[in-house]
């Protein structure tokens, strides 16, 4: 595809891409010079940050030991 094209549909380009997961090469005086390409989905696998909290409890208490502070 012309580059002239290519820049008149451009976001109707990306939408086939995405739909189709086909690439389009987009040329210029007839030489290709990029490739528009679908990106990879990420694959699901439940939540990514499961497991990665740890509960202490109340922190915003005043404590009931006493303390120093230096």
């Amino acid at each position: 595809m012309g580059a002239g094209e290519f820049k008149a549909r451009c976001l109707a380009i990306l939408d086939a891409v995405e739909r189709t997961g086909k690439s389009v090469v987009v040329t210029k005086r007839g030489k290709p010079v990029a490739r528009v390409v679908p990106i990879e989905k990420p694959k699901k696998k439940g939540a990514p940050l499961a497991g990665s909290v740890l509960y202490e409890g109340d922190i915003v208490s005043p404590l009931t030991e006493p303390w120093e502070a230096r």
